[in-house]
């Protein structure tokens, strides 16, 4: 399989996460998706990445298919959970990062600045009073909803969009953060 992917996303490190966490492997290629015409149409209508290239020849797109389907494909190191409940929780947490994350581009953008900013601090508000002093986002393991977040704060930390001084106004985040670089497929995926 191979992942079209580009290494400043935040999207693509949670995919590049779960690959390694999965122990799945892959080729990648990078490419830029800012022309019109890129090489990511082929697979993927909407011209974006990540998107995953199937050995069969078919392509998925967006993260959340993609991790789902790769928490399946292989039974090592489960990311989601089986129980319905804890399934959505963890799926809770991953749409809240995935939402943050989305105003932070927006910002860089320069799209509703004031807008985006607000919807950043509010959606890390809750990521922090949610993960408080826990270990793990949900439950009492790693999974799928520690990635989502890690690759947020780790992008917010990377692109700083609207001056977000994450580190210092969410603490329990930024440990929480500390605690995933010592992961290697965390460590490793950090943007540059």
């Amino acid at each position: 399989m191979k992942l079209l992917a580009s290494p400043a996303s935040p999207y693509t490190r949670k995919v590049r996460v779960v690959l390694a966490e999965k122990k799945i492997d892959f080729d990648m290629e990078l490419v830029d998706v800012a022309p019109a015409v890129n090489p990511v149409n082929p697979y993927n209508p909407l011209g974006k990445i990540p998107t995953l290239a199937l050995d069969d020849g078919t392509a998925l797109y967006d993260s959340r298919v993609i991790v789902e389907f790769l928490d399946h494909a292989s039974p090592l190191n489960r990311l989601i959970p089986a129980d319905f409940r804890d399934r959505m929780q963890v799926r809770r947490w991953e749409a809240l990062a995935d939402g943050v994350v989305d105003a932070g581009i927006l910002v860089r953008g320069g799209f509703q600045l004031d807008k985006q900013v607000a919807r950043m601090h509010r959606g890390m508000a809750r990521l922090e009073a949610e993960l408080g002093a826990k270990n793990w986002c949900h439950g009492e393991r790693y999974s799928l909803a520690d990635i989502a977040v890690g690759c947020c704060v780790g992008w917010l930390g990377f692109r700083k969009p609207g001056d977000v001084d994450w580190p210092s106004e969410y603490p329990a985040l930024a440990r929480h953060y500390q605690k995933l670089l010592e992961r290697p497929a965390f460590a490793d995926t950090a943007p540059r």
